[in-house]
């Protein structure tokens, strides 16, 4: 049984109990790394975290749950089939159990949303009113998103995306961005004073990206391994890296490779039917999503790891999780030239040209002949992680932007009981 948490009576005199709601639509906690880090973080700073998530399909599948002295409350969510539609039934039923959950989880100092989509903000602005302040964290950039996905201009859906990002402005006490290009939006597109944006960048649990004895066998006979981590969808560009493959074998000649892509998402099938069309059934793996033993194991064999997002409105401007999660394994990185990933990786990687499959492919090779160039890459990507783009630089970000959203704040004067199965009961 969870136990009692309680907002401080200012007339006590004690130190209030700070109750935070994060809400998520997207993934399931803590199968979100950036989400749990952030949960974890609050909670040792003294407060009572509580989120709203999915369900996951095979792991964060209970209703409730207790995970480390977080509080999470899941919801059955069934992902949007192709089509506005599919969207709208999705969102309306994340929109009606958050706000569902919200309720019985009760009032809370803190409401903190995590986009996409822009829409959180609805069960937000309910809280607010009744108290709470309101915390974006904006993981995406939306309007980019969907001009990088769908590839259909600025049309009616676009507008309507871009008007409901300046609504979550506008709702917003504080803003969080993952890096600087997402915080000049904020203040430039979102109208936000410099003071409210805060920026939290994502990082890479050094606990599980700890690197083991590299296994040869993984390699499939071949002398080198190269290696896809992370989601795979429509934007992420692992069809430019099949490609890429395809290129360094017929134009390069090169065959003494084996590539492993792990991980899932909306093009998985596809791009599972790419490979077979470019006859890389035999060199080229697909894992799906793996536990993170696994997922070691295979980076700690790479010898270069792969990051094939294409240049777009948004991926030039993203930060990408795998980038951070090679340097840490301290892996070399082949990357086409995004604006984002030269922040983050640095001399950790090498760029092509933006969306230039046959310089990728080039560079692949030129790696895999230099091992000397390649361990220099590694030691840089580890020291920049353990330095400069360390949790524990975020960490102070986020509790930054909490002090600044809780100032001038007057706690209120509520008490809850967390039971689970039966969610929470107020009292005045």
């Amino acid at each position: 049984m969870l136990g009692d948490t309680s907002f401080d009576d200012t007339a006590s005199g004690k130190r209030p109990n700070r109750r935070a709601l994060i809400l998520v639509e997207n993934l399931s906690v803590p199968f979100d790394r950036r989400v749990w880090q952030e949960c974890t973080t609050l909670r040792d700073a003294g407060w009572t975290v509580h989120v709203i998530c999915p369900q996951g399909r095979t792991r964060d599948t209970e209703p409730e749950a207790e995970i480390d002295g977080v509080l999470i409350h899941r919801y059955p969510l069934r992902a949007a089939t192709a089509g506005p539609a599919g969207y709208l039934r999705e969102y309306g039923s994340a929109l009606w159990h958050t706000a569902r959950l919200a309720r019985k989880v009760g009032p809370v100092h803190v409401v903190h949303a995590c986009n996409p989509p822009d829409l959180l903000f609805l069960p937000a602005l309910w809280l607010k009113r009744r108290g709470a302040r309101f915390i974006f964290d904006q993981h995406d950039l939306v309007p980019e998103l969907y001009l990088s996905r769908f590839d259909r201009g600025e049309d009616l859906l676009y507008r309507a995306v871009c008007a409901l990002e300046r609504m979550t402005y506008r709702t917003a006490d504080v803003v969080l961005a993952t890096n600087e290009s997402y915080r000049d939006v904020a203040i430039r597109r979102g109208g936000r004073r410099p003071a409210d944006v805060f920026v939290v960048r994502s990082a890479p649990q050094i606990d599980r990206f700890q690197p083991v004895p590299p296994e040869p066998e993984l390699k499939q006979g071949k002398s080198h391994l190269l290696c896809y981590l992370g989601v795979m969808g429509p934007q992420d560009g692992v069809d430019y890296a099949l490609r890429a493959l395809a290129k360094m074998r017929d134009e390069l000649g090169r065959t003494d490779w084996h590539a492993v892509f792990v991980g899932a998402g909306d093009a998985f099938d596809a791009m599972v039917e790419l490979s077979r069309q470019l006859g890389l059934t035999e060199q080229v793996q697909f894992t799906g999503r793996i536990p993170d033993a696994d997922l070691v194991r295979y980076l700690s064999t790479a010898d270069v790891c792969l990051s094939p997002d294409p240049r777009n409105p948004l991926n030039d401007v993203s930060t990408m999780n795998k980038v951070l999660e090679y340097m840490a394994m301290g892996r070399p990185i082949v990357s086409f030239d995004l604006r984002e990933a030269r922040v983050s990786a640095g001399d950790a990687a090498v760029y092509a040209p933006a969306n230039d499959e046959t310089e990728f492919a080039k560079l692949i090779a030129l790696l895999l002949d230099d091992p000397h160039q390649r361990a220099r890459m590694g030691r840089i990507g580890q020291e920049r992680i353990s330095g400069q783009l360390s949790w524990r630089n975020s960490q102070r970000s986020l509790l930054a932007a909490y002090a600044a959203a809780c100032r001038e704040r007057t706690p209120a004067r509520w008490a809850t009981r967390f039971v689970p199965g039966r969610g929470s009961t107020v009292e005045r």
